[in-house]
């Protein structure tokens, strides 16, 4: 059974700027080539939430039950989905540095949650991750924070993510594209797959 959550029905937290560097340290400490999936959450409508034990990736729909493929983007040129970034992945331990709590991780609006090392150095454009059964590509498309995302967690997190460490490490998260449809479960290993 899945949980439901609406956004807007959560109280905005803001971490200080120092708590936010201290916490910088924990995040380049995760792991570079094997990792695990701790959250797997699904948009189904603007400021709702789904969390997921289970979910499917899909060639052509992203993670099922998600509306990416409704969504439109600007950087396509009909404005419509963006098939670089299909799946938004985000390190977990910086979910849980600008979040707090777990229960507000969601409140990022990506879809994975994972205890992996996302930076530029150890996951350049082309790379794979393996989950379950599936397979993702990491897209040079980039992953920057939105007025949400300012909103949720704050301006200093929103420039920690921006600042050229911070664009490095990847704090904001990656988009990828499904390569391999297949099953995915939270506490799955997630394996970069280096040739």
């Amino acid at each position: 059974m899945a949980t439901v959550i609406d956004v807007t029905e959560h109280e905005s937290f803001y971490r200080s700027s120092e708590e936010l560097l201290a916490g910088v340290d924990h995040v380049r400490e995760s792991p570079r080539d094997r990792g695990v999936l701790d959250l797997v959450v699904v948009r189904p409508a603007t400021c709702d939430r789904r969390i997921l034990d289970t979910a499917t990736l899909d060639l052509e729909l992203g993670v099922l039950g998600d509306t990416w493929i409704e969504r439109g983007s600007s950087r396509t040129a009909d404005g419509g989905p963006n098939p670089e970034a299909q799946v938004t992945v985000m390190n977990s331990r910086v979910a849980d540095l600008v979040a707090a709590t777990r229960d507000r991780w969601p409140l990022a609006g990506d879809q994975l949650y994972v205890d992996l090392d996302l930076s530029t150095a150890n996951l350049p454009t082309g790379a794979l991750l393996r989950i379950g059964d599936a397979e993702l590509e990491v897209t040079a498309a980039p992953h920057t924070g939105c007025a949400q995302f300012k909103v949720r967690f704050g301006v200093e997190a929103l420039r920690l993510t921006a600042t050229p460490d911070g664009r490095l490490l990847r704090l904001r998260g990656i988009n990828t594209r499904v390569v391999r449809g297949g099953d995915i479960r939270t506490g799955d290993t997630i394996e970069v797959v280096r040739p």
